[in-house]
């Protein structure tokens, strides 16, 4: 058994000014809104929708950072597709983000976006996140 990479497309957010809450609990939260956002491939073209994304990002003493990402974004031929991805950012080493994206939504023509698991891994640039994402098969 082997895993195949099929290319899914390019996300591109623009990324507001974090928020900082330093030593709680369970390390430092971050808090990243994100003001607008893309996703651009050969089966799926969407703009982000709304104004409620954004990463609340935790990151431990050592820099290790978790990621907690939502947000919905509209098809060019108007689904409405909600996005959560997890994953990990080692802040230390400036190396990107590495995601695991999960796509939920109810119209019958992206169905397929629910039935997979996808992969991304992301570099940041400036105030710009852009992602390559890939599906799992």
């Amino acid at each position: 058994m082997s895993i195949a990479l099929v290319p899914l497309g390019t996300m591109t957010f623009t990324l507001s000014e974090p928020m900082f809450l330093r030593d709680t609990p369970r390390g430092t939260r971050v808090i990243v809104e994100v003001s607008n956002g893309t996703l651009v491939g050969d089966r799926i073209t969407a703009r982000q929708r709304g104004a409620a994304a954004a990463d609340w990002l935790t990151v431990d003493a050592q820099g290790l950072g978790t990621l907690d990402v939502r947000g919905v974004m509209e098809t060019d031929d108007g689904a409405l597709i909600y996005i959560t991805y997890s994953g990990r950012i080692d802040t230390g080493a400036g190396t990107g983000p590495v995601t695991a994206p999960l796509f939920d939504t109810g119209d019958e023509r992206y169905r397929w976006l629910a039935k997979i698991q996808a992969v991304a891994k992301g570099v940041i640039d400036g105030s710009t996140l852009t992602y390559e994402v890939y599906e799992v098969r």
